[in-house]
Formats: C-alpha cells, structure tokens, sequence
C-alpha cells in the first residue's frame, strides 16, 4: 500500500475548509484499503488584522462579501453543501469573528503529539465556529476544546498566556504565501501535487489514485 502524506493549508474560520476537510474524509474512506494517508494540517489566516478580541461578525462579513443579501446567499449555499457531508452549519449563531492566531498554536502543538490528535483538534475547531457559534479567539473555548481533545488542560492555558510560536505560525503562512497560496483550503499532495479549494470527494479520490499509482510505477522502476 502506497502511503501519501496531505498538507492542509486552512483556516478554521473559513466555512469552504470546513466542507473541504468533510468531503476529504469521504475520499479517505473510500481509498482507505488502497492508500494509506497522514494528514498535517498547515496553519493560513484570511483575516490577520482581526483584534484578539475579535470583530462583529456580521458587520464584518457584510463589508467584506458586499451585502447583506450577499452573505444570505452564501450561507444558504455552504448550508445546502453542509448538509451532504454531515455540517450543520449555522451561521447565525456565529456572533464573533475571532483572530485564529490562538487556535493556529494550539493545532500546532497537538500535532507535536501527533497527527491524530491534530485532526481531532482542527475538527473540533471547525465544528465549535461553524455550528456551535464559539468564539475560537477566546482562550477559555480552546483550553474547553483541549481538555476534551485530551490535551493536558493546565499546560495549554500556561502556553496561551505566553507568545509561545506565534512567529512559527506567522513564518509558516508567510511560506505558504510566497509558495503561492492565495486561498485556503489548499491541499498538497506529497510536496509535489497541489490540489485547491474545496473539491468533491470524485476529485480528491481520483488524485489519491493517480498519485499512489505513479509512486507503485516509480518503486517498480527502481527495482
């Protein structure tokens, strides 16, 4: 079995990642006894000027997207598309645009446990805005995602309070910047493939394929 490793560069307040991050776990479980995966999650900001505090949403969103009716219209789109894969979103509910810088750290600690908590966290990120309507920026909801992740509650809220690896996450979308990405999600397969926006399960199985196929081609060519 051929084994691929996906870099996700994301935003947890960006709903098209969400959707993304869903239909990628149906490809999975379609080519899971063809293709083994691991996933790391790649940290990317679409609005680092937001205060920590965060901003009023709506009011925000409104200004950014052209309109009230604007925004209706999307939220019933990615609301109609949610549904197909299991997001309840409910924008809404949503009264805080946070600054994800926060929630960025503490994906990238998880990860340095291991990839697995990583997802459960970034999941459970994503779930918290887009259904529950959390204020991710708030360090009391993510040491509340932590714990229930099974990450060591008292050592995540000393490491919140500190600057512990801002300038790792900074540094790390500045990368993802000056290697081209403009618009999350953004998928990259094996450091060689890219893969953006939020494609159907179909697109993301067939690349899966393609890519495992030319890597048992390159393996037979070596030996």
């Amino acid at each position: 079995m051929q084994r691929i490793v996906i870099d996700i560069v994301s935003d947890m307040v960006c709903p098209w990642c969400y959707l993304g991050k869903a239909r990628l776990d149906l490809a999975l479980a379609e080519v899971q006894d063809e293709v083994s995966v691991d996933i790391n999650w790649r940290p990317y900001q679409l609005n680092p000027d937001y205060p920590p505090e965060g901003v009023d949403q709506k009011v925000e969103l409104e200004k950014k997207l052209g309109g009230k009716d604007r925004v209706e219209q999307a939220h019933k789109m990615l609301t109609e598309l949610g549904r197909e894969v299991g997001i309840a979103y409910d924008f809404d509910a949503i009264k805080i645009g946070p600054n994800t810088l926060d929630a960025h750290r503490l994906s990238l600690w998880a990860h340095a446990e291991d990839r697995a908590l990583q997802d459960r966290i970034v999941t459970a990120l994503f779930k918290a805005n887009f259904e529950e309507g959390r204020n991710i920026g708030d360090h009391a909801v993510l040491i509340d995602v932590a714990s229930d992740c099974g990450m060591d509650r008292e050592l995540v809220s000393r490491l919140l309070a500190s600057d512990a690896d801002k300038d790792t996450i900074k540094a790390e979308i500045d990368a993802a910047q000056q290697m081209g990405v403009s618009g999350v999600p953004f998928f990259i397969l094996d450091q060689k493939y890219a893969v953006s926006g939020a494609q159907t399960p179909d697109v993301l199985i067939n690349a899966l394929r393609d890519i495992a196929k030319m890597k048992a081609e390159e393996h037979r060519a070596m030996n």
